[in-house]
């Protein structure tokens, strides 16, 4: 692995070390129990429930080990000026057509698009990034460029 650094908000490194700690001390000894019964049943050539203890825990060790990592390179950002769009920051912005959405940004690792969460690498984290309330900017998309003005950084 690379000596790459993860931008985070200091909320989603927390969450970062409660999904390790849940994976660490819950889950990996659940699947280690699944795994003793699947084997108690005898031929586990022919076991699929300990295929499929085995196959999750593959993937809980993967998960486990890339979050360890990720924490242990972790830069978190803490935005103390509310006047500029930075890292952490819950920002309004209203569209040409008078659409108006708020979105936080946050590092790539956090982002959910689902809970309005952007990447500051995506095209409107970019675009929002070191703004001003009242800036008008130009977010660059697949589909062609648009403006937004920022209403609000929280």
């Amino acid at each position: 692995m690379n000596d790459n650094k993860f931008i985070m908000t200091a909320e989603g490194y927390l969450q970062a070390e409660e999904e390790l700690n849940n994976l660490k001390n819950v889950r990996r000894p659940e699947i280690i129990k699944a795994l003793k019964e699947a084997r108690a049943q005898g031929d586990l050539s022919e076991n699929a429930d300990y295929d499929a203890a085995r196959n999750e825990q593959a993937q809980i060790e993967a998960k486990i080990q890339e979050l360890e990592y990720k924490l242990e390179h972790a830069e978190i950002i803490d935005n103390k000026d509310k006047n500029i769009v930075n890292l952490g920051s819950t920002v309004t912005i209203s569209f040409d057509d008078g659409e108006v959405e708020e979105y936080k940004l946050v590092g790539s690792m956090e982002a959910d698009p689902f809970e309005n969460k952007i990447s500051n690498e995506s095209p409107l984290g970019i675009a929002l990034l070191s703004h001003r309330i009242g800036d008008t900017v130009c977010v660059d998309s697949p589909n062609g460029g648009y403006n937004i003005k920022i209403e609000k950084i929280a």
